[in-house]
């Protein structure tokens, strides 16, 4: 395996970044230092009177609206709470369940070779002149699969683009472009949606109790980014970073595999994979059918006929995805592995669930750190209280939508580069950014999506990113002297343009007020009317 040389040590701001982020602890460790943080904040904040009117609650007694006061985390009451409550704060930690339900299902699908196997036969027989875009739609399609797309889809390119006679950096810096730049894009929700909008879910119930996750809230808004973000990669790859790269002469390994007559093997079904691929299609298409006769039949279960409002009769039915994405990618797994020889029995089954278990251990625990930061943060009031005076700072300088959402896409771009971990920025974002937006009437969902189009953009040129140096040694893999400062280089033009992309994207689908999903709108009745 080749090595980066000593010209691959980090130089310029992308250095600076490298070696910042380097110094930051664990994102678990970092949780841990900001409750520290956040008790001596709710301390001061409580011994100086902070308080805010909230702008929905009415006393029953009195009829006067209800005053928020900052409560001190030192306080005996939560002190209390922090240790009785501590099971059920971690238990009832909304993105924890809906994230454990979504990867049952997934690790089967993973494991029994399904996802794998679906990502190469998409791309494998793709026409020469449209290689790029398939590329791009497969590694977007692939966040679906989650690690797999970074561990098959990335070096399966390069390997295409190499048979196709095409610079290999090339192909990878596309998929990687595509499985990362475009971590949110996708044509359907899954376990990132889970995710993100769990604690999406905790950060609006700040406001409004009632408010309930729907996994389906940024679907319509993702497709599209998936869509729009196809011809970016394609223009960069093409145009920009091929030519760039220049001619390709095979070096050291390379030269062995370009030099093969078999080297395209690699990408090459075997019969059992096609017949697997087959039955598990028919599986996925029987869930999707199931679903559709849940919502649609007579007397329909997932439908609530009684609801106060026509928009609120297919809660129910959001509400079932997470399920219905746990059955899907079981069935559609099982089914594969069953006709592909990957799983002999329901034994083999349960072991490819547990070892999806076992891959979250470390969100398991970085889950825990965050649980009680948001719970802790909602007991001491401040999350609140710095959303209404925050909302009422931004109505007063009176930003227009589309320019305060860009605003939260910037920084998170930003924060990006320091804190890797999608679910752990969010976590420390959404307390304040959606209460304080859904103050001036913004919803959960447009501000969800506002801030995943800033994680996803320089995710690639990040150093932090877990599969950048996984990425190096790919490229390193066909020209040896491929070094952090060449990958950089390449992946920046890609960020620069999905984030172009991702940003007007965002401006314009707020500005014609369409929806986000599925009963998602972007706007919601304005109600803080005060200053």
């Amino acid at each position: 395996m080749a090595q980066a040389g000593t010209d691959s040590a980090p130089k310029g701001i992308l250095g600076w970044i490298e070696r910042t982020g380097n110094k930051l602890p664990d994102p678990v460790f970092i949780f841990f230092y900001l409750i520290l943080a956040l008790v001596l904040i709710s301390l001061v904040a409580a011994l100086a009177g902070l308080s805010a009117v909230h702008p929905t609650q009415v006393d029953a007694q009195t009829g006067a609206p209800v005053t928020i006061t900052a409560q001190s985390l030192l306080g005996a009451e939560n002190i209390r709470r922090l240790w009785v409550e501590m099971p059920a704060t971690f238990t009832h930690f909304h993105p924890l369940g809906y994230v454990l339900v979504v990867m049952l299902g997934a690790g089967v699908a993973e494991r029994s070779g399904l996802f794998g196997t679906a990502m190469r036969a998409s791309v494998a027989n793709a026409p020469a002149a449209l290689l790029t875009p398939m590329v791009a739609f497969v590694a977007m399609m692939g966040n679906l699969a989650a690690d797999a797309a970074y561990v098959v889809l990335v070096p399966l390119a390069g390997i295409i683009y190499a048979a196709a006679g095409r610079h290999p950096v090339a192909g990878i810096a596309a998929a990687f472009a595509g499985v990362s730049g475009g971590f949110s894009a996708n044509l359907l929700p899954g376990q990132l949606d889970a995710l993100l909008f769990g604690i999406t879910q905790q950060a609006a119930q700040l406001l409004d109790a009632d408010w309930q996750m729907n996994i389906a809230g940024n679907w319509f808004f993702m497709a599209a980014l998936l869509i729009l973000y196809i011809p970016a990669i394609w223009y960069v790859t093409d145009r920009i970073i091929e030519p760039r790269l220049g001619g390709y002469v095979p070096q050291g390994e390379a030269a062995m595999i370009a030099g093969t007559p078999d080297a395209t093997a690699e990408q090459r079904l075997t019969t059992a994979q096609r017949k697997g691929l087959r039955h598990g299609g028919l599986a996925m298409l029987a869930v999707v059918a199931l679903w559709a006769i849940m919502a649609l039949m007579p007397g329909a279960p997932l439908v609530d006929a009684n609801a106060a409002v026509p928009e609120a009769r297919l809660t129910p039915f959001y509400q079932s995805l997470v399920g219905g994405f746990f059955l899907l990618f079981l069935a559609g797994g099982w089914a594969y592995g069953k006709a592909a020889g990957t799983i002999a029995d329901h034994h083999d089954v349960v072991k490819m669930m547990s070892g999806a278990m076992g891959d979250l251990a470390y969100y398991l625990v970085l889950a825990f750190a965050a649980a009680h930061f948001v719970a802790m943060f909602g007991w001491s009031n401040l999350g609140l209280i710095f959303a209404i005076h925050g909302a009422g700072g931004l109505q007063a300088v009176a930003l227009p939508t589309p320019v305060l959402l860009l605003l939260i896409v910037l920084f998170t771009t930003v924060l990006n580069l320091f804190v890797g971990s999608a679910s752990a920025k969010w976590a420390l974002l959404a307390p304040v950014l959606v209460p304080m937006l859904m103050l001036l009437g913004i919803s959960a969902e447009t501000t969800t999506a506002a801030y995943r189009v800033g994680d996803g953009a320089t995710n690639i040129i990040s150093p932090l990113m877990v599969y950048f140096p996984l990425i190096l040694i790919y490229c390193q893999r066909w020209v040896p002297s491929f070094g952090l400062g060449s990958l950089a280089a390449v992946m920046l033009p890609y960020s620069l343009w999905l984030l172009l992309f991702g940003g007007a994207l965002l401006a314009g689908w707020t500005l014609l007020d369409l929806p986000l999903g599925p009963n998602a709108p972007v706007h919601l009745p304005a109600v803080l009317t005060g200053s």
